[in-house]
């Protein structure tokens, strides 16, 4: 049995519930068939298990260090990883056929590098932030920007980066302080400092192109003064590397997680770089001034899509990994066994054991699900039949996007901690790859927004925007699979039952929060909303799962069936006292004086 992830689950979510392969008809897709898709499943398999997974834990041991010449140093190890996974043609998945892309669905790409992000979390973080990146900018970016500096990314010869946040400006990008000047030749001069850029310097590529978020100067103040602009480490002339930028590395951050992943404070036009030179790192403006924050946001969304899939990628891992222990170590005797000397048992003879098992599968192959069923609306955004479906596409999305990046970061990181459990004493030390998975995965309730700004948008912007359109396209969707499942024989249709019992609350409750107009005690318990909101959508994914199984019966299939009837027994349930909590208007952290903390 495979410990970085189950290639029977994402062949099943992927080809007998989501039918992946009918998009082969359509087509963007025309090319590819179920037989191209098994095999970029298969490579993808081959190379996360063979070349990443036997470097996790050294890039955990053998963080980034600065030489003596100023460059990030790195286990050589990494480096012959990333290029096995260039050569493989896979970081032009998704893109476009004349960009050099191989032009695949998002939802079986996303299938594919969940292997990656499940073997090694660091060393898939550097393809991963240059996907986005080549993406925006094919997006947004001029043709000549697309060839320079996103066809190189694509080709996987260099990476990108996202440099938002800065030193005093974490989330609140409105008050970043990095300013733009503007050149006679069309150019721009950047000064200012980005604080917690991932993969910000190596020596892994030729190039980094890094995306900078900055203001122009007499920009108007907060998010409509910000633009975009391409800043490359090196500088490029008619697709030829030239001289080097005023980029530079002044620090590395040391996280408790993702060791082998270079995590920076850099400098933009102090002259730290090009000692010197003229003043300022040069930069390319990406469309227009002062839309720099709606560009960064097409990469953001999809990011957070990702980060959710690379949580549920580190539960699910660390699950197999616990499962496999629990399988082989014996230990004590079950319950009402009499005699002393008899032989200990296995340790998934043990109740409570099982239970943790059960809970682990629970979160991770409902967050597997939920991932990719988001993956599959990209694509039906993309390239759905008619005008309807790819609005309803869109609205499904957006609403499910915050919670599909903070749901796994929250219970596949709860995954985490229950495989460690299983693992007993053995599973706090370092003998035992699931304490770095935890801390690995400790980090995603904090990347591409944190739990509460996710929630702000949730319950903020996503389900009342449009007079509600999204929440209304979600509970339509959701209400479409309890009437399917009321009709089947078994235990499917008590589920539904269920199911939209807690799907009319929340409308309820939405409702109730807002009613006041009060957009602070709306907003003040909009975490307790996405946590509610999230256990919802998942125990839909699980009756759908259901569904999908049918009355087919083996083990997987029998195991599908449990982890829903745990959902359903467990956790389901949950959400009743926070609804109640929340259609109290509470005013517990409204009211609280910050002195009385």
């Amino acid at each position: 049995m495979s410990v970085v992830l189950s290639r029977r689950d994402v062949d099943f979510l992927l080809f007998d519930w989501l039918r992946a392969a009918d998009l082969a008809q359509r087509e963007r897709y025309e090319e590819h068939s179920k037989e191209t898709f098994d095999a970029v499943l298969d490579l993808s398999e081959t190379i996360a298990t063979e070349r990443f997974a036997p470097i996790n834990r050294l890039l955990d041991t053998q963080e980034p260090v600065v030489g003596e010449d100023g460059k990030v140093v790195l286990p050589a190890e990494l480096s012959a990883a990333l290029a096995v996974y260039r050569d493989s043609g896979m970081p032009a998945g998704v893109f476009d056929a004349e960009l050099g892309g191989m032009q695949l669905p998002f939802v079986v790409s996303q299938g594919a590098f969940a292997f990656f992000q499940a073997a090694s979390a660091a060393a898939s973080s550097y393809p991963f932030l240059s996907t986005g990146n080549a993406n925006l900018l094919v997006e947004h970016g001029s043709p000549e920007q697309v060839r320079d500096y996103a066809v190189p990314v694509i080709e996987g010869r260099w990476y990108g980066t996202m440099c938002l946040s800065e030193p005093q400006a974490g989330s609140s990008l409105g008050d970043i302080t990095t300013r733009a000047v503007r050149q006679d030749d069309g150019t721009y001069r950047l000064f200012g400092t980005k604080m917690w850029i991932s993969g910000g310097d190596h020596e892994l590529t030729e190039n980094i192109v890094h995306l900078v978020l900055a203001k122009v100067e007499g920009a108007p103040p907060g998010v409509k003064g910000i633009s975009l602009f391409i800043v490359p480490k090196y500088l490029v002339e008619d697709g030829v590397i030239g001289e080097r930028n005023d980029v530079a590395l002044v620090g590395l951050n040391h996280k408790m997680g993702w060791r082998g992943t270079t995590n920076t404070l850099l400098n933009f036009g102090e002259g730290l770089a090009t000692p010197g030179g003229a003043p300022g790192a040069v930069g390319h403006r990406v469309g227009e001034e002062g839309q720099g924050l709606a560009q960064m946001f097409h990469m953001m969304n999809e990011a957070r899509i990702s980060v959710g899939m690379g949580a549920v990628a580190l539960g699910y891992t660390g699950y197999l990994h616990a499962l496999e222990y629990a399988r082989t170590r014996t230990q004590g005797r079950v319950p009402g066994a009499k005699d002393p000397s008899a032989p200990m048992v296995p340790l998934t003879q043990h109740a409570d054991v099982r239970r943790m098992l059960l809970a682990q599968k629970s979160y991770v192959e409902g967050g597997l699900g939920l991932l990719l069923y988001c993956s599959r609306l990209i694509d039906e955004q993309l390239t759905g039949g008619d005008e309807a479906a790819r609005t309803r596409a869109h609205d499904l999305l957006e609403v499910l996007t915050p919670i599909a990046k903070s749901w796994p970061s929250q219970w596949c990181l709860a995954a985490n901690d229950l495989a460690i459990q299983v693992h007993g004493g053995y599973g706090y030390t370092r003998d035992y790859a699931v304490e770095q998975f935890y801390r690995d995965n400790r980090l995603n309730p904090i990347h591409e927004g944190t739990h509460g700004i996710q929630s702000l948008d949730l319950l903020g912007r996503k389900v009342i925007a449009g007079g509600g359109a999204g929440l209304a396209t979600l509970v339509g969707a959701i209400k479409e699979t309890t009437t399917r499942a009321a009709a089947v024989d078994g235990p499917a249709a008590a589920y539904a039952a269920q199911l939209d019992a807690r799907v009319d609350r929340l409308v309820e409750v939405t409702s109730q929060l807002w009613a006041g107009g009060d957009p602070a005690l709306a907003l003040a318990n909009s975490a307790v909303y996405l946590e509610a909101a999230g256990h919802v959508v998942v125990a839909w994914i699980w009756l759908e799962q259901l569904l999908a199984v049918g009355d087919r019966s083996d083990a997987f299939f029998d195991g599908k069936r449990a982890a829903t009837r745990y959902f359903f027994a467990f956790e389901l349930p949950k959400v009743d006292p926070q609804f109640d909590l929340l259609a109290s208007l509470d005013r517990t952290v409204l009211d609280l004086d910050p002195a009385s903390l």
